[in-house]
């Protein structure tokens, strides 16, 4: 079974995919293969598109990176990427799910799709909250909006919310978020 999670910044994709590793899941990002190519990490793969030179894998990089590989091999190119780094799993779920095409080519291969969303108060707290290192020139909420907002224009994932099989509002407590979640994971695994 593949699980692709999409959703905005900050909404809870990632606690969503931790969940279901707890379950056996193999987990695995969709930015994953590109840093594993801007960095030359390859063992994992069975094949790859091409490599770039080697570098940072800076957010910026990445989005680059990332729009050069859809264009070039397909929009599906970093599912098929993940699963073939997790080809040896027999469950995985695939966090930061992205476009129309990659949730297309997860429901190609017999997976389901969870949208994840929260209202922007609370997404720009919990990022503040986790002060990841990507996250670094996120000050105020007006840098957080200005960020927020240009996900949307470059991936549109507020409209990917109709193609996702499930949609979990995150505005509960974790342990809410918990009960949801392993309540998809019963259905999903039968």
């Amino acid at each position: 079974m593949i699980v692709g999670v999409v959703g905005k910044i900050a909404a809870g994709k990632t606690t969503i995919a931790k969940f279901f590793e707890e379950k056996g899941f193999c987990r695995v990002s969709c930015s994953e293969p590109l840093i594993d190519l801007l960095t030359h990490n390859i063992a994992d793969y069975s094949w790859v598109p091409e490599l770039p030179e080697k570098g940072e894998p800076t957010r910026e990089r990445l989005i680059e990176f990332g729009k050069y590989l859809k264009n070039k091999y397909g929009g599906d190119v970093l599912i098929r990427l993940a699963i073939d780094k997790k080809r040896h799993c027999r469950n995985i779920v695939i966090d930061g799910v992205r476009s129309k095409e990659e949730i297309e080519a997860i429901k190609r291969v017999g997976g389901v799709v969870i949208y994840v969303d929260a209202d922007p108060e609370t997404r720009f707290k919990r990022l503040m909250d986790r002060k990841a290192g990507k996250d670094r020139g996120i000050k105020r909420f007006e840098d957080f909006k200005r960020m927020d907002d240009a996900e949307e224009e470059l991936y549109h994932t507020s409209k990917l919310k109709d193609m996702a099989d499930y949609v979990i509002v995150n505005d509960r407590t974790l342990k809410e978020l918990r009960r949801r979640v392993e309540e998809i994971i019963r259905k999903v695994v039968e």
